[in-house]
């Protein structure tokens, strides 16, 4: 795992590129390097995975091809041994140059070969033309810029932003998204200019010609005929295989444990080829519970390091934590409002203190076989519309007048009611989108006073197109095609490479592996979903390695108590910060309903807290990235 930066067609290249890693130091202190010539300078900063001696470190040269590369390539080994047969000699026992002698091979071809999270620039010193290349499912993120004959491109977005002649202009697409999802969906990025790599794409970039994106890869999906037991054990044989390519490494692998079904079943898995696991866990204040109604995972996960004798760290959680609320908006790069990232943060310090850079996650297994709250409900809301329609405008008036919170107790049921009666009543396609949005189309041009009405009309516009796209699936599949090109590149894993990487860190995600995506999504949905229950099919699987209480437990959150925040810690900080007139200075918000969102919250009638800890982001990132804008300085 590392940084990766370049660009071309700038001048004093190599004095920027050093700036660039400098800014991206977190993401590699193990060693960095720069190559140019006279049109491409690349840079890149070293976290020692695999082959940790000095030959493998980067910017990696061979021949015509040099390379950059971040991230892990879990097969790395037997495409080698392909390699070797075929009369190719290695230098490393390194997974970058496999990458580059497979293309050297295959030239674009070679993309679909690898299995791993990836994003790479391979650049032909004698066709000068580049390839920037990210993976399957965006893991690893890949941000870039051109125009004027240049081309820039980084890992993260703080180290593009100070180019010379970039003009801090905010993108009203990601505006919109970030304030109605809390996170940027597609290509988009927060700044006009820059855009990301889609995943399964790559850049193809000829100096003096110009650049075209293309498409590399996109999935096959079976319909085999199989029994319940038949889908389980190839389920279960997949998930195995992806866990155990997930722990190659030549330094200490630990996880995340959460006591849920996800991160408990990676570590058993994991556990079978790994006597040294370690494993950590967050755990909250009995106060922020109260509010929250949080279940306390740390039992159950330690519950589920006994079982197999993982050596488990329980990291408590005071609200001191939100001191790191600044320093988390600047790591993230964009306005993204979900505090889940300050719990990745937490864990991938206490590891590095540990000595471990490498963590596996359960990531992702929501998203893939229909775990999250709002697939039930919505599948459950539009059942009960085609048979009992009526049913649902009364519940709509039954809630509307109920409080949310009483005192410092939440009252967690009134508050799922009144998000469920949100989309209830609605078309299925567009109820699955209200379940995720904090906004209406309405509420969405008020608080921006009717200055992005193309932008939300884009929004809407790029998830009907999305849905029908995945009109081939069942209604619990189409869930999970949404959550795999919109929620978990936009949110998830976004968080997690920022925080984690922050740390030093490298988060691994065998659920986001390409043969278990594949397999997930040609699961009929009835496994998915089976009365209930959640995950069905993934709960029969883990239900082998795991007590029935944990493999069975509710969907609990990995986040924040965000809400027990907002309405006692950060409290008088949001009245510093959200002031009517900062609002108006910036230009961008109704100030009168950002202020009536915070009232109608602490008086406990409506649940805003995540509205507005997102608005309370968007305000710090625009301190961190337009107030103190970093530039670049010319040597």
């Amino acid at each position: 795992m590392c940084g990766i930066n370049g660009l071309v067609g700038f001048p004093q290249a190599k004095s920027i590129i050093i700036q660039m890693n400098e800014l991206s130091k977190h993401r590699g202190p193990d060693a960095e390097g720069i190559w140019e010539d006279p049109y491409v300078t690349l840079g890149h900063k070293r976290l020692s995975i695999i082959d940790l001696s000095p030959q493998a470190n980067q910017p990696f040269m061979k021949g015509n091809l040099v390379i950059v590369f971040n991230g892990e390539i879990y097969n790395f080994l037997e495409l080698r041994e392909e390699l070797i047969k075929k009369g190719t000699r290695f230098q490393t026992r390194s997974d970058t140059e496999v990458i580059l002698e497979l293309f050297r091979e295959k030239r674009e071809r070679s993309f679909t070969d690898l299995i791993g999270m990836f994003a790479f620039c391979i650049y032909d010193v004698q066709k000068r033309e580049l390839f920037l290349v990210r993976d399957y499912f965006g893991i690893k993120p890949l941000y870039y810029q051109q125009g004027n004959g240049c081309l820039a491109f980084s890992s993260e977005l703080k180290t593009l932003v100070g180019l010379p002649g970039f003009g801090l202009e905010i993108n009203p697409r990601a505006l919109v998204s970030c304030l109605n999802y809390l996170w940027v969906y597609g290509d988009e990025s927060i700044f006009k200019g820059i855009q990301k790599v889609p995943p399964a794409h790559y850049l193809h970039y000829k100096i003096h010609e110009g650049y075209q994106i293309k498409p590399y890869w996109s999935p096959v999906f079976e319909t085999p005929s199989l029994s319940e037991t038949q889908w389980a054990d190839r389920l279960k044989e997949t998930i195995d295989r992806s866990v155990q390519r997930h722990l190659i490494a030549d330094v200490p692998v630990g996880g995340f444990l959460s006591g849920g079904v996800d991160s408990s079943l990676i570590a058993a898995l994991a556990r079978n080829y790994n006597d040294n696991l370690s494993t950590f866990t967050i755990s909250l204040s009995d106060p922020d519970k109260k509010i929250e109604r949080m279940p306390d995972d740390n039992l159950y996960a330690a519950q589920v390091a006994r079982k197999y004798g993982i050596d488990h760290k329980d990291i408590p959680v005071q609200p001191s934590a939100i001191k790191l609320l600044k320093e988390i908006v600047y790591m993230l790069d964009e306005p993204i409002g979900d505090p889940a990232a300050i719990n990745t943060y937490l864990i991938c310090q206490m590891a590095r203190r540990n000595n471990i850079k490498v963590l596996l996650s359960g990531m992702g297994a929501d998203e893939i076989f229909a775990g999250y709250r709002r697939h039930y409900a919505v599948l459950l809301a539009d059942n009960i519309n085609r048979r009992f329609p009526l049913i649902h405008k009364t519940l709509q008036v039954a809630v509307a007048p109920l409080p949310v919170r009483v005192s410092r107790s939440g009252l967690r049921a009134i508050r799922w009611a009144k998000r469920y009666s949100s989309f209830a009543r609605i078309p299925f396609h567009q109820a699955y989108l209200q379940s995720f949005s904090y906004y209406s189309g309405e509420e969405l041009r008020e608080l921006l006073n009717g200055q992005c009405d193309q932008a939300i009309d884009d929004m809407f516009d790029y998830y009907n197109t999305l849905f029908q796209r995945g009109n081939k699936f069942d209604k619990i599949n189409q869930m999970c095609y949404i959550d795999i090109h919109m929620f978990l590149p936009g949110l998830n894993l976004t968080y997690t490479d920022r925080a984690s990487m922050a740390a030093s860190v490298e988060v691994r995600v065998p659920f986001v592996d390409r043969d278990v995506v594949t397999l997930a999504m040609s699961i009929p949905g009835r496994l998915k979903i089976r009365g209930k229950t959640t995950k069905y099919i993934l709960k029969k699987v883990a239900s082998q390695y795991l007590p029935r209480q944990i493999a069975y437990r509710p969907k609990a959150s990995f986040g924040m108590p965000i809400r027990a925040w907002i309405s006692h810690d950060l409290r008088k900080y949001i009245d510093e910060v959200l002031t009517v007139e900062n609002i108006k200075k910036r230009g961008l918000l109704n100030p009168i309903f950002v202020r009536n969102l915070i009232e109608n919250d602490r008086r406990g009638i409506e649940d805003n807290a995540y509205q507005i800890y997102q608005l309370l982001t968007l305000e710090l990132w625009m301190q961190s990235y337009l107030d103190h804008r970093y530039e670049y300085a010319n040597h």
